[in-house]
């Protein structure tokens, strides 16, 4: 017997199985770097802005505060993120030498990664979902992700 699956025509479920199919990819890709998707992406982001604080990490990131903090902590206690105090309250973050090192990385990893996909969709296709993710991710329910 030959199951159907009425949901393959639904926009959601592809993007899920897509979504899955990637993320499995890019954690095969990371594996033996001991980080977290949330984890890279969070290192890459304070990588572009040197002395920017959790918050924005988190806002930039759609990453929930109460999320940021162990994401923050595990990557200060591998030496991969420094930390100051710019005011009474806020806290500057900044990469170490070693998560330069990482992020570089990590950065080279996931285009090989990115390149897999884009090649396998080719130019005009990618381009076009460029175009209409970002329409999809705007309809938000003002929940944040993470």
């Amino acid at each position: 017997m030959t199951l159907t699956n009425s949901l393959e025509g639904r926009l959601g479920y592809q993007l899920r199985r897509a979504s899955a199919v990637m993320m499995a990819d890019l954690g095969r890709e990371l594996a033996d770097l001991d980080l977290r998707p949330a984890e890279v992406t969070t290192l890459l982001v304070i990588a572009e802005n040197p002395d920017c604080s959790q918050t924005e990490v988190g806002q930039v990131l759609a990453i929930k505060r109460a999320n940021m903090v162990p994401i923050i902590s595990r990557l200060m206690d591998r030496g991969l993120v420094e930390r100051r105090r710019i005011d009474g309250r806020s806290h500057a973050l900044t990469l170490t030498d070693a998560g330069r090192t990482i992020a570089d990385e990590a950065l080279a990893r996931i285009e090989r990664h990115e390149t897999r996909f884009t090649e396998l969709l080719g130019a005009p296709d990618t381009e076009v979902l460029f175009r209409c993710l970002p329409v999809i991710r705007s309809v938000r329910s003002g929940d944040e992700e993470g």
